[in-house]
């Protein structure tokens, strides 16, 4: 795991471009990306992502191929090594998560189950 002044997540071209797409489209094209998990869903925790204007002081931030990323230090034992990517299919697009610090994840692709030594934190 890294340190938390590090931070490693990854974002495929696909979902760079659908960044930038909603970034355009909500007026807000310099904002970071903020990604975070919360309790929920339809496992332990699922994935919320947004857009912030201005990062706090706490937040442990990156870039990735010039998308700006945010995350708040809860989240990040969660998500450090995270890979986002979107897909488009018959029934609509979305964002694609891999985790490598999911023991499982819901079908909906959106929730998991965190590996037991994350939760003992």
């Amino acid at each position: 795991m890294s340190s938390l002044s590090e931070i490693r997540i990854s974002l495929s071209p696909a979902a760079i471009a659908e960044v930038e797409r909603l970034r355009r489209k909500q007026q807000c094209p310099e904002a970071a990306l903020r990604v975070r998990v919360q309790s929920g869903g339809c496992a332990e925790l699922y994935y919320d992502l947004s857009f912030e204007a201005s990062p706090g002081s706490d937040d442990r931030c990156c870039t990735c191929d010039g998308v700006a990323i945010a995350v708040d230090v809860l989240s990040l034992p969660y998500v450090d090594g995270l890979t986002i990517d979107y897909t488009e299919d018959l029934m609509g697009g979305g964002f694609r998560f891999h985790n490598p610090h999911a023991e499982r994840t819901c079908s909906c692709g959106h929730s998991f189950v965190p590996q037991a030594d994350l939760t003992a934190h």
